[in-house]
């Protein structure tokens, strides 16, 4: 409306409103909300989802109303409206991902017609679009308009109008008698105007026509829907699309659904080209694919053709007497001293700085959030007070956690940072990405992998992205530059002050210390000295005595933890309180590498890595759940976004109970693979659900098979960067020279699960009338088949629950298989089903007892533990797994009764 020359915004107050209206939207990517539709979930139940409709209408929006001026033409600096590059980037992936669903219980939903088409066109791929836009006219598509969604009680004649909420398993009333809504064949003319598409204008246009109805003096009136009446509701559901539908009485006693009436003069006026649609779409937010490359968009969701993008890079040393010594090995870098008058900021100066944006005292608007700045923001440059400022990424931030001690990890952001800047980098000009060396990334054996980086960085290649090293004040003109001009000073008011980066001041020429840091510590000497059972019952006393008279830090460590629950971290020694022993002892294990040592004393301490919020968010968005606990333990499911201090109790409380440790490595799970799941998530094809605990169990079994005959290394003592490579190979395909029952281990321990398996059990309890039951945890028919649909989301995690009570992954892995052999045997056998209730423990047990008969395995070993051979077993073939799965399904089918088939071969008469 602004853009087509109304004055809607008239004063300052109101621009902090809608400034602080983003700052709400900006988080859309992560809010489970109640959709278009205003029902929440397909149930009608109460509970909110999270739609790509509403993220892909925010995500619209952010692109919108960034860098839009309030006040129009005639506006100031100050009435400009500022959008986070990287919350916007966030809602972006988010809609990518969930698409093309709309949520975790609708398949699909016509709400994305309105959100993917005219007028919001939030999404710029074309196949994606192609794809969402064909399943929802596969499966909604009818007669008289589109269904908003399948099982759609909206207004049928079985709906009760009084009451807000549906009775579990009500849903299944409204199959097939869904009303068909007239709105969305004029949402199909209007696409097919903007896209150059007549055949699919007209083909809209003869299916409306008959639909209009019309008022006394002859004017065409949009029923809101068409609906099957009460009494034809059953001929309906037996014979889908026989029965004639009624509209709704929109017009006729004076009131309009005005939304659709809207609409269908704007498609009118299209379609006999009297408006263009750029007349209907003044901020351009459609952009034809043809011309997409060449439009100047400032938060496009168009990139290069083919993203060949160079990224900027400046090295910034924080000492002149390490520039001097990193130029002895040919690397050039700049001090922050030499690229004055520009400045350089860490993240969390920007985020001071945005503090002030929105905020209004009269309104009570406290302003921007304290959220971090990603590495997309960090990457642009700034106009602050007068100033010039490059920021760097928050992988250079100082950090508590002992995961910053190790240099190979610091390495692994740099790329990985650069990778993603390459894949969501949209805007035109070049990112600048400022590396930042310090003195501590050299010390030791850290020297090494740093200048290899370095090197590859003066080469023009880092981790497969094309960069380019120069100085700032040469980058900066193909920066793209912000101006932050909401940080206005008057004369009256106090001028923030903002802590640019320091250079450290050091003697130019004096050496720099490079083997202060060791090489990674033996294993020995990650080993306590003391046994921790011997020392529980002694006195504070003693273990006082013998903690300061032993040196070995895993020793320390040890002793500290008695003395941390017996006495509390408050009790004071002469040399400090136990908190700041600990805290001593994480320090010095730290510079000396002993990571299992590190990762006790962190756990002690209670320690929370930086960005754990945001990975579990990143998993979250992808369509996984998150569980948190040890293997074979309680685990927590996290289904939303949860604070950092809700996540930090969960962890401490459910991972504390075998291994202290164990609290310390998920979390730096969680990082990996949030990072991961953002950049690779194909590498968790299959996996619905996270379980952080079974996936550590994985990686201990990986180095189990890796160590063959030796003991197998610590998971412990391990570095983080390792750790993390551990993971990247697990969670790639199995090798196939590896035997069936390390494959079943590890994939089991995943909770992989094979393309289709979700359908597939659907398909199974429609023909299990009684439910299926797996290690105690029961799935029934009813009302699982009445509330859900085969292909949604809520159903696959149901399948998931019940699987949950397994406690041996290569276990969980046969059940996975003994599913797909009967989905297979009930497919080719439509005359059967199962009568009882199917308990899949007691079908792969029948199956074991076949396979211990013809392997000639001595009576007595029918226990669980004893499965190892037919763990072993290869799959397919005459001997193999599902053989004998398969034969015991089939006696188990036909100990029932066969369904009668007027086709049967076998009837005589």
């Amino acid at each position: 409306m602004i853009s087509s020359g109304l004055q809607v915004i008239y004063n300052t107050d109101e621009v902090s409103f809608i400034q602080n209206l983003v700052f709400c939207v900006e988080r859309a990517y992560r809010v489970p909300d109640f959709g278009v539709w205003e029902r929440g979930s397909k149930y009608n139940n109460g509970s909110p989802e999270l739609h790509s409709s509403s993220v892909g209408l925010a995500k619209a929006a952010l692109e919108a109303i960034n860098g839009f001026n309030l006040f129009g033409k005639q506006g100031c600096s100050w009435s400009v409206i500022f959008v986070d590059f990287d919350a916007h980037n966030r809602n972006r992936q988010t809609l990518c991902s969930l698409l093309p669903r709309e949520s975790r219980s609708h398949n699909t939903d016509a709400a994305l017609l309105p959100c993917l088409s005219y007028p919001a066109f939030a999404l710029d791929d074309e196949v994606l679009f192609s794809q969402t836009l064909d399943k929802i006219i596969r499966k909604l598509k009818g007669k008289y308009g589109f269904k908003r969604f399948l099982r759609d009680g909206y207004r049928t004649a079985l709906e009760d109008k009084t009451r807000r909420y549906y009775k579990p398993a009500e849903i299944k009333l409204f199959d097939g008698i869904e009303c068909e809504f007239p709105l969305f064949f004029i949402f199909m003319i209007i696409d097919g105007v903007f896209r150059g598409n007549p055949a699919q204008v007209k083909e809209y246009q003869d299916l409306l026509d008959p639909l209009l109805q019309h008022t006394c003096e002859g004017c065409p009136v949009v029923p809101k829907y068409y609906y099957v009446p009460a009494d034809f509701v059953e001929l309906e559901k037996k014979n889908p699309g026989s029965q004639k539908r009624f509209p709704s009485n929109s017009g006729c006693d004076g009131k309009f659904f005005l939304w659709g009436q809207a609409v269908y003069i704007i498609a009118k006026l299209l379609a006999d080209k009297l408006i263009s649609p750029k007349d209907i779409d003044p901020i351009g937010r459609y952009v034809a694919p043809e011309d997409q490359r060449n439009v100047s968009m400032r938060f496009s969701n168009q990139g290069p053709l083919e993203n060949d993008l160079v990224v900027h890079v400046a090295l910034i040393a924080e000492s002149q007497r390490l520039q001097v010594f990193l130029n002895t090995y040919g690397i050039q870098t700049q001090t922050p001293q030499q690229v004055e008058p520009i400045q350089i900021w860490a993240q969390k100066e920007l985020v001071k700085a945005y503090f002030h944006l929105g905020v209004n005292d009269k309104l009570g608007l406290s302003g921007r959030p304290d959220r971090p700045i990603g590495c997309l923001g960090t990457s642009k440059i700034y106009r602050i007070l007068g100033k010039t400022v490059v920021c760097y990424s928050i992988i250079f931030d100082l950090s508590d956690f002992y995961m910053s001690q190790d240099v190979m990890m610091l390495i692994d952001d740099i790329k990985n940072a650069l990778q993603f800047i390459k894949q969501y980098w949209k805007m035109h000009g070049r990112p600048l990405f400022v590396v930042l060396i310090r003195e501590d990334n050299i010390r030791g054996s850290r020297f090494n992998p740093i200048l290899d980086m370095l090197a590859a960085f003066r080469k023009g290649i880092v981790g497969g992205v094309k960069v380019h090293v120069d100085r700032v004040q040469t980058l900066i003109s193909g920066a793209v530059v912000e101006q932050l001009d909401f940080l206005r000073i008057t004369e009256t008011e106090e001028a923030p002050v903002f802590k640019r980066l320091e250079e450290l001041d050091l003697p130019k020429h004096s050496k720099v210390k490079r083997q202060s840091s060791t090489p990674n510590a033996s294993e020995l000497e990650q080993q306590p000295d003391v046994n921790i059972n011997d020392w529980k019952s002694k006195s504070t006393y003693e273990i006082l005595q013998k903690f300061n008279d032993c040196n070995c830090l895993a020793s320390q460590a040890l002793l500290s933890s008695i003395l941390l629950k017996r006495e509390g971290p408050n009790f004071i020694t002469k040399d400090g309180t136990v908190a700041e022993h600990i805290e001593r002892i994480y320090r010095r294990a730290g510079s000396k590498k002993l990571w299992s040592v590190v990762r006790f004393a962190a756990s002690l301490l209670g320690k929370l890595v930086d960005s754990l919020a945001p990975s579990i968010t990143n998993v979250l968005v992808q369509g996984k759940q998150v569980t948190l606990g040890a293997f074979g333990q309680e685990e927590e499911v996290i289904s939303n976004p949860l604070s950092p201090g809700v996540i930090k109790k969960i962890i401490y409380e459910k991972c504390h109970l075998q291994d202290e440790r164990e609290a310390v490595v998920q979390q730096e799970l969680v990082i990996h693979i949030g990072w991961i799941i953002s950049n690779s998530p194909e590498l968790f094809s299959g996996m619905l659900k996270i379980r952080i605990g079974w996936i550590i169990h994985a990686m201990k079994y990986e180095l189990k098979i890796r160590a063959g005959d030796m003991p197998a290394k610590d998971l412990y003592q391990m570095s983080p960067s390792e750790v993390k490579q551990l993971l990247l190979d697990i969670l790639q395909p199995q090798q196939q020279g590896r035997g069936w029952l390390n494959r079943r281990q590890i994939d089991g321990s995943l909770n992989r699960a094979p393309a289709g398996f979700y359908d597939r059990v659907w398909q199974i309890l429609e023909r299990t009338p009684n439910g299926l039951i797996v290690a105690g945890k029961f799935l029934p028919q009813q009302p699982t088949l009445s509330d859900m649909t085969m292909y949604e989301m809520n159903f696959s995690l149901l399948v998931e629950d019940m699987l949950q009570n397994i406690d041996q992954p290569e276990y969980r892995q046969i059940i996975v298989e003994l599913l797909m052999v009967i989905s297979v045997i009930l497919e080719r056998n439509p005359e059967l089903e199962f009568q009882d209730k199917v308990d899949l423990d007691k079908v792969v047990q029948e199956a074991f007892h076949d396979f211990q008969k013809d392997h000639g395995l001595p009576k007595g070993s029918e226990k669980q533990d004893d499965m190892t051979a037919f763990y072993n077993t290869h799959p397919t073939g005459k001997k193999g797994t599902c053989s004998y799965l398969s034969k015991a399904v089939i006696t188990l089918l036909l100990e029932g009764e066969m369904k009668p088939s007027n086709d049967d071969p076998c009837t005589v008469s």
